[in-house]
């Protein structure tokens, strides 16, 4: 480096996700809807909910393009029921699927191992399907009834995190 200008290297912080329809989105609106959520909440803007595949983290922007070309794996189309709401520890207010279908965890495999080809770290948790609906919701109280919210999941999706309120997230690729 002759100028004595500090390299900059630009990151995304990038995740892939199941991205839910308007149909779907809807039915997450009206479960939302029902909890008590107490002053203080940070509510997710419907716009912003989805179910977490793979969290990928900061990425150099020159990667961006081969994480969109490895992702594009074959999907049997499948549904996903919403029917627990939780109260996760630190505060966190989230929607779960009681079960993962064998279709969702195949995608789910299949993903990581395409991510793991590029020497890419995968989160060694359990999954837990999920759509967080709120932070800061230690005091929430989920809805007494408890209708499910039905997803015929055709897709997935390539997501950024903005960095901002909102949107917080935004689609880079879809998959269907």
């Amino acid at each position: 480096m002759t100028s004595g200008q500090p390299v900059v290297v630009r990151t995304q912080r990038l995740f892939l996700a199941l991205w839910p329809d308007d149909a779907t989105r809807g039915q997450v609106v009206a479960h939302a809807n029902q909890w008590i959520w107490p002053p203080g909440c940070a509510r997710y803007a419907p716009g912003d909910w989805h179910v977490t595949l793979h969290f990928i983290g900061d990425v150099a922007t020159e990667q961006v393009e081969a994480i969109a070309a490895c992702a594009a794996v074959p999907l049997q189309p499948f549904d996903l029921v919403l029917d627990q709401p939780r109260l996760w520890p630190h505060g966190m207010a989230v929607l779960c699927a009681s079960e993962a279908p064998a279709a969702l965890r195949d995608l789910r495999a299949r993903l990581g191992q395409a991510l793991r080809g590029l020497e890419l770290a995968l989160d060694p948790r359990p999954f837990v399907p999920h759509v967080t609906l709120a932070r800061h919701a230690d005091a929430a109280v989920p809805p007494a009834t408890r209708a499910p919210v039905r997803w015929q999941v055709r897709g997935f999706a390539l997501v950024v995190s903005t960095g901002l309120k909102a949107p917080r997230y935004q689609v880079i690729r879809r998959y269907r």
